[in-house]
């Protein structure tokens, strides 16, 4: 982070992330990529709340009473006063807010008035987990800094032109219309921005061909064409697809209706088993990838069992992705464990000489914050690990649309 206050004269922007009980924020300048301050609010609405804040060099940290998102802002805007920052008089250019679901009715950065509030609102059902904590930070947001423009950035607008046979669902056309069922995708900010960053990267912006797979405690994989996602593994909702640190991803839609029929849970406790209960967490007591490879260091077979598991799904997804491109120029990892973990790196493409895959075992092992190539200087197929920037992608479409006024 770069330690300095000052505003440049097109304005930075604060991106607000609000999830049902934390607020993740950065301010930061769209065209520099400068961060001048993060942090980060958990535990709102409980009895006891934190946040912290860095700028300037500086961390700090406090524990308090934090009702609701509206005090949780407040609060940060007093972190950036304390630092010499009054973000109601600091010239922002925008607030950038992280969407979750846009449903049909959103594909590209939007700026808010009530009645986008209105549609957010209204497609929440699509989104139950996420939109309505999302609102919630806009409305704080809005309040707190009226004559700041509020543009909405939906994770799923990357991937709102998937080819139809990608998209649609195989059940009754008439339900799926009705209640807007279809493959939506997630990750979609992540997923654009690497995919771009890796076409800077190569030096090829628009003929190529590429697999990113975006792996953190939730998880996704796309299969990108000349910058156009033609597949990707989450759908109606982020719980389907590849295993994940609490949820199922992909299974039989049968057991669900197995465990209505036969084990009595309601819709509710089904939707928390594979949410919050499922994936690696479900397998093995774990969700945090470096307990997992400790447990594993040490012989624990459950984890040696969850992690053979996401491995598995992991290459299935590849696989598929690499028929349907025709061909592969690169496959790039991003995201907390596809950033860290050179493991899953590895286990993901182990095997594939025959494909023109080659892995440079010296190369990936070493940690960077910086975009690299980990495959061999002989492989056919480029393999990257690029760090995700999600912050500063939201941030360049607030101050586009802000622009564009």
């Amino acid at each position: 982070m770069t330690g300095t206050t000052a505003m440049s004269a097109r304005g930075a922007v604060l991106v607000l992330n609000a999830g049902s009980s934390s607020l993740k924020y950065q301010l930061l300048q769209p065209d520099t990529e400068e961060v001048q301050a993060d942090g980060v609010a958990e535990r709102i609405g409980e009895s006891e709340s934190s946040i912290t804040h860095e700028q300037d060099g500086e961390e700090s940290t406090e524990v308090l009473a934090l009702p609701d998102h509206h005090a949780a802002i407040e609060r940060a805007m007093r972190f950036f006063a304390d630092h010499g920052t009054d973000l109601t008089t600091a010239g922002l250019l925008a607030v950038g807010h992280r969407v979750v679901h846009g449903g049909r009715t959103f594909y590209r950065p939007t700026l808010i008035d009530p009645e986008v509030i209105s549609e957010i609102s209204r497609i929440s059902t699509l989104a139950p987990l996420h939109n309505p904590a999302n609102l919630i930070g806009i409305d704080a947001a809005r309040s707190l800094l009226p004559d700041v423009p509020s543009v909405a950035v939906f994770d799923t607008a990357f991937f709102h032109s998937l080819p139809d046979a990608a998209a649609t669902y195989a059940i009754d056309r008439g339900v799926a219309d009705l209640h807007a069922i279809r493959r939506y995708g997630f990750h979609g900010t992540s997923h654009e921005y690497v995919s771009q960053q890796v076409a800077e990267f190569l030096d090829r912006p628009v003929d190529l061909h590429q697999i990113v797979l975006h792996l953190g405690n939730g998880a996704s994989a796309s299969a990108i064409a000349g910058g156009s996602p033609i597949d990707t593994s989450m759908g109606m909702t982020p719980l389907e697809g590849l295993v994940m640190g609490t949820r199922s991803g992909d299974i039989d839609p049968g057991i669900v209706l197995h465990l209505n029929r036969v084990a009595r849970l309601g819709v509710d406790q089904i939707d928390t088993l594979l949410n919050k209960q499922s994936g690696l967490k479900g397998l093995c007591g774990e969700n945090d990838f470096r307990s997992i490879t400790e447990k594993m260091a040490a012989g624990d077979a459950g984890a040696r069992r969850a992690y053979d598991i996401y491995i598995h799904r992991l290459r299935r997804y590849i696989g598929a992705y690499m028929i349907e491109l025709g061909r592969v120029d690169a496959i790039t990892f991003t995201a907390g464990v596809g950033e860290n973990a050179a493991s899953v790196r590895a286990d993901a493409l182990a095997g594939l000489e025959n494909y023109g895959i080659v892995i440079d075992a010296e190369r990936n092992a070493v940690r960077a914050k910086h975009a690299r190539r980990i495959s061999a200087d002989d492989s056919d197929v480029d393999v990257l690990v690029v760090p995700t920037n999600e912050e500063l992608a939201i941030a360049r479409q607030a101050a586009d649309v802000v622009a564009a006024l």
